[in-house]
Formats: structure tokens, C-alpha cells, sequence
């Protein structure tokens, strides 16, 4: 089982709107939320900081669990990503790493442009966290 994990970065630029972070990946051609693979020894909660921030630029509160994500990768191998809400503190918002493009996008721009359903359904799972603590 591969461990990954992520975030979804949202932020709320005026009361009317809130965005959503995505990514573009060329290696895949997709477009996903931040994530990655976990390091050995690494907590899954630094892994999804770590990997927000590298492929972003932004370094990140982490907030709510959100939903996760399982399913068989590329290379057939099953692979289990957990990701929290996250909103940015500091740095510089654009792609680093394996990322050539990220999108702050409304939310239902940004599920209309999420190459997996599955990530959907982790941007849902936002939404619902946010009405819940409002």
C-alpha cells in the first residue's frame, strides 16, 4: 500500500467567494489536488504540509480532516491518500516541483476542472467541514 497525502488550500478573498487550489501535473497531464508520497517515519499530517508546500509555494495551517481517497495508481499498485482543509499563512502561491501550473479556482469551477472524481468528492467533504464549524 502506497501512503500519500495532501490538502485542499482554500481561501475566501472576499466574502462572496471562495477558491480552491488546484494543480497541474505535465507527467500525468491531470489536474489534482496537492499530494504525495509519505517519506519513511513521516506522519501523515507533515507529509500532506510538506507536499502542499512544494508543489505550491505556500506553507499551510493544517485544518480538517477531510475525506480520503484509495484506489489502484498507474503502475497497479493500491495506494491510500488522506487529506486535510488547509489555508495558506505564507509564500509565494505558484508551481514548484513536479507541478507547471496551479489554479485558484471557485468551487465549482474547480471540481468541473479536477481530472478524478474522487478529488470531487474530497472537495465536498471541505464544503460539508466548513458548514459544520460555521
Amino acid at each position: 500500500m502506497i501512503r500519500a497525502a495532501g490538502g485542499v488550500v482554500w481561501r475566501r478573498p472576499s466574502p462572496d467567494l471562495f477558491e480552491i487550489l488546484l494543480v497541474h501535473r505535465p507527467a500525468y497531464d491531470d489536474w489534482s489536488l496537492p499530494k504525495g508520497k509519505a517519506e519513511v517515519g513521516e506522519s501523515d499530517e507533515d507529509c500532506a504540509l510538506r507536499e502542499v508546500e512544494e508543489e505550491t509555494g505556500l506553507t499551510c495551517r493544517l485544518g480538517t480532516e477531510l475525506a480520503s481517497a484509495s484506489y489502484v495508481d498507474r503502475k497497479g499498485r493500491p495506494k491510500s491518500v488522506r487529506y486535510w482543509a488547509m489555508e495558506p499563512v505564507s509564500g509565494r502561491c505558484g508551481p514548484h516541483n513536479e507541478v507547471d501550473e496551479v489554479r485558484w479556482l471557485s468551487v465549482e469551477d474547480a471540481v468541473g476542472q479536477l481530472s478524478y472524481p474522487r478529488d470531487g468528492q474530497v472537495v465536498t467533504s471541505l464544503l460539508r467541514a466548513i458548514d459544520a464549524s460555521a
